[in-house]
Formats: structure tokens, sequence, C-alpha cells
């Protein structure tokens, strides 16, 4: 977890039960889980990269649980309605207690304070820019916290802590207007988020047999098979970066996410390109929009024969790459990238 689930266990303030499950919801690969026995700790994450680490690393790894557990650890994400809908899921799932660690950049200090106005805190550890603090559960004590069925007024699906949950992403709206009447038979959305990018392609391209939609979010890609009903969709939980397409790609499309927590990270965006590059067919064409600022198009050329920025405003702009560069076994060569979070 972090320094202060340690300190809090080694110094005894904070007490496990000796037996039981351990729930440990949205732990990232910078958790230090080794304060708490392995052989009880049931791992609950749906970012698959973080999935795998920890499934890669011998935990049991579950999307969601309701199972009940002697205590759930709540890893505090960045969004607070999430945030919310964490403490009330570890609320209906342990039998005893609830632990919240978090930085104070995440909002663990103002989480603090609202748990703190309906439940007493048994204690609370304050250390590296965060804190930890643990309460008995009560399943009734937070029920408004329940993360809700969450819809956009357009009539769309979505969850918190998804990408754009509480709107259509207006670069995603720009892309869908630059994009041609036809894309090919076989198109790939990578980084599909909740379905409306790729949503939209269906609806305008009746030519198209198959659109695989790539999403490392297992929440935001329930919302996306909830969104596209079309029968020529196909969903998979996957990371971007590392996806093998089923046959020849006519068309990737995409807005890529460029942040790893709190930073800009354009390395995130390159490698998106790299996998477009090594998917697509030869006579292939990757459509990306992105933030005007970022410095793609170098990757671009790199991974491409034909770049070009065909459209945008001051915000954004809709970049398009042809002949991608293929070695002599007929696979794009991979760009020098490395994994992270994909968190727009």
């Amino acid at each position: 977890m972090s320094p202060r689930l340690t300190l809090a266990l080694s110094s005894g303030d904070l007490v496990l039960s000796d037996a039981g499950s351990l729930s440990v919801l949205l732990p990232t690969p910078e958790s230090d889980l080794h304060a708490l026995p392995q052989s009880r700790v049931q791992v609950v994450q749906g970012f698959r990269p973080y999935f795998d680490h920890f499934q890669n690393a011998g935990y049991d790894c579950v999307t969601d649980s309701d199972a009940a557990c002697v205590a759930a650890v709540v890893c505090l994400p960045r969004a607070k309605a999430q945030a919310r809908a964490m403490v009330h899921a570890a609320c209906t799932r342990s039998d005893g207690l609830v632990i919240v660690d978090g930085v104070k950049t995440d909002g663990i200090d103002s989480i603090y304070k609202d748990v703190r106005k309906r439940v007493s805190i048994r204690g609370q550890i304050t250390k590296a820019h965060g804190r930890i603090f643990w309460f008995d559960a009560g399943e009734d004590d937070f029920a408004d916290w329940q993360a809700p069925q969450g819809q956009l007024a357009d009539g769309y699906h979505t969850a918190p802590g998804v990408f754009s949950a509480d709107a259509i992403d207006p670069a995603s709206k720009l892309l869908v207007g630059a994009l041609p009447n036809r894309l090919g038979r076989h198109v790939v959305d990578l980084g599909a988020g909740w379905g409306y990018l790729a949503g939209e392609v269906l609806k305008g391209d009746a030519k198209i047999e198959t659109l695989d939609l790539v999403e490392a979010d297992h929440t935001a890609l329930a919302c996306a098979q909830a969104n596209v009903t079309d029968s020529r969709a196909r969903f998979h939980w996957s990371d971007a970066l590392a996806w093998e397409a089923l046959g020849p790609v006519d068309a990737v499309v995409m807005n890529p996410p460029f942040h790893t927590g709190r930073a800009s990270d354009p390395a995130l965006g390159r490698g998106f390109i790299a996998t477009a590059a090594r998917i697509l067919a030869p006579a292939g064409v990757l459509w990306m929009v992105a933030n005007r600022h970022l410095p793609y198009e170098a990757a671009m050329r790199e991974q491409f024969g034909d770049v070009q920025d065909i459209a945008g405003d001051t915000r954004f702009k809709v970049l398009r790459a042809a002949r991608p560069v293929h070695n002599h076994k007929g696979r794009a060569q991979p760009a020098r990238t490395r994994r992270s979070r994909t968190n727009r």
C-alpha cells in the first residue's frame, strides 16, 4: 500500500483480524501490499495493466466483487464521485474495518472530513503527503455514496471515474466530424472509453463489417457495451499498448490518453501510435485527435510515411497517418515507449 499502512500496522494502531479475506480496492503498481498477508488478499482492480501487474505477482484479482471480507482497504482514486463509490463498496463488503488511504492531491483530506461527519474514526495517521484512516463498516452509513447509474443528457451510459463521464468529449466530437464517409471493412477504436467515438463511426459508415473497441478500463468498457449495441462491434478489455488485432485492419480511430496521474505524459500517446502502426494493414490509415500542444507528429513520422494535420481548432488537432512503416516480417516497427496508466 503505502508507508502509512505499514506504519499503522507495525505501530499496533491498526489491528486486523487474524483470519478472513482482506479486500484491497484500486491499488496501483506503486502500492506496496507487503504489509498484508498475500494469501488473504483479494485485489479489486478494473484497469487492465494494473490487474495484470497484481495477478502476475500472485494475487487473487477480480474486476469487481461483493464477497464479504473482514477488512476492506480503499486506495483513494482522484475522482471524488468514484472515491465515494469505493467507500460505499468497501462498507457493503466488510464485516469489520474500512481503511482509506490516499494522498492530499487526490482529495484524501476532503474524504476524511466527509467520513468523519458520519461515523467515528477509530484511528488515523498522516505521513508522506497523505493520510490513512479507518473506521467500523456500516452498510447504511454511506448508502447515498453508491455509484450512480450515470447517464449523459444524450442518453449515454457512463460511470464515476471513467474519462469524460459527464459530457461528450469535445475532442472526440471533433474527430467524428473530420472522418471520411468510408473507413474500410475492419476498424479499430483504441482506448474506446465508454463508446461514443465507436458508436458514431458505426452509425456513419454502413460498409464497416467489424469494429473492435479496445479499452483498458473495465468499467468504461461495460458502459461501451451498453452504449454500442451494433452487432458489428466487438469489445476487448485490454491494454492498447499490447493488443493484437484479429486480421488486417483498414483504419484506426483514437483519442488517446495523455496523462499518468496528474502529469502530462506524451509517451503514452506515442505508445498508442506504435500500436496503430503495428496492427494496420499496409494500406491502412490512422485517424487521431489530440490536444494541440502535444508533440505527436515526430512520433507519427517514425511510424508512418504520410502524416497530415487535417483539421482542428485552438485546443485540438486531427492527424491523419498513412503508409505504416513495416519491417521485413510485415510488422510495424514498435515505438520506444513505456507502459503507463491510461488516464486522460
